[in-house]
């Protein structure tokens, strides 16, 4: 009989507790009952119907402008994506890696290995490049590029037309020897005209072309320098000379023999004169 108060005491807490809540959802359902029967009673809104996109918005660009020329969005198109090969069109379709290797070799037979530096030589291959072509350049520009400007012209018969005298420059400083090569190498037929010939085998022809008569012109320039080691090297083994360096007292005497002879102006005439009626 002495646990009965304390019983008694839980039994009135959970009593109290059961009313405080009953009170509470009373009281919510009060004041969220009218809110409640308003929501059920309201029709929910239908989903709209999604309708196509438009088209106004999206900018287009053509290939040509409203007057028929080209429009300037593919002008810069077109311009940005000459700038990023044209290093590689340089090297590969003009007369730029022949002039180029022809003025290094020309520098290693004076023995000087630095001097002049290859940006000053990589700068005079580069212009004597475009003095050299700039036939071809006006002839892709009168033929194919200002009428594509002047929209007389699509871009596909532009380059077309633009093919043409580059593909006459390159023939004509081809090898047939390197052109039978590259067709036997690409398993084709040999073509029966030389506008026959694929870009795909000219090219590769080409530079091949270019190369070896850059290495026939070096190796005319290096046979003189070449004499002034020998003479220089018995001399100073005739005098018993043995540890000075022979490129050491040849390097002055080669320098004078190229500035005697011009050495300069023999080697542009000679380069430029490889090209001559192309």
């Amino acid at each position: 009989m002495r646990h009965t108060p304390i019983v008694s005491d839980k039994v009135g807490r959970r009593v109290a507790i059961a009313s405080a809540a009953a009170t509470i959802i009373g009281i919510g359902f009060v004041v969220l009952g009218p809110a409640l029967a308003a929501s059920a009673a309201t029709v929910p809104t239908p989903a709209p119907t999604p309708t196509a996109p438009s088209i106004n918005g999206i900018i287009q660009s053509t290939l040509n402008g409203p007057n028929g020329t080209p429009s300037d969005s593919i002008l810069v198109i077109i311009g940005i994506t000459l700038l990023s090969i044209a290093p590689s069109l340089i090297l590969m379709v003009s007369s730029f890696t022949k002039i180029f290797v022809v003025l290094a070799m020309t520098r290693n037979a004076l023995g000087l290995q630095t001097i002049p530096p290859n940006q000053v030589l990589a700068g005079l291959a580069l212009f004597l490049s475009i003095f050299i072509m700039w036939p071809v350049i006006s002839s892709i520009n009168d033929v194919a590029l200002q009428p594509y400007l002047h929209g007389s012209l699509d871009l596909q018969h532009a380059v077309t037309l633009a093919e043409g005298p580059l593909r006459h420059f390159m023939i004509a400083n081809t090898r047939q020897e390197d052109l039978a090569l590259m067709t036997r190498a690409a398993g084709r037929p040999n073509p029966s005209s030389p506008s026959d010939v694929s870009l795909s085998t000219l090219i590769p022809a080409f530079m091949i072309s270019q190369l070896r008569s850059a290495f026939i012109i070096g190796f005319v320039i290096f046979i003189p320098f070449l004499i002034v080691d020998i003479v220089v090297s018995s001399s100073l083994m005739a005098m018993g000379m043995m540890m000075l360096p022979p490129v050491m007292v040849s390097l002055p005497f080669k320098i004078l023999l190229f500035i005697l002879v011009d050495g300069w102006g023999l080697l542009v005439t000679t380069l430029v004169g490889s090209y001559g009626g192309t």
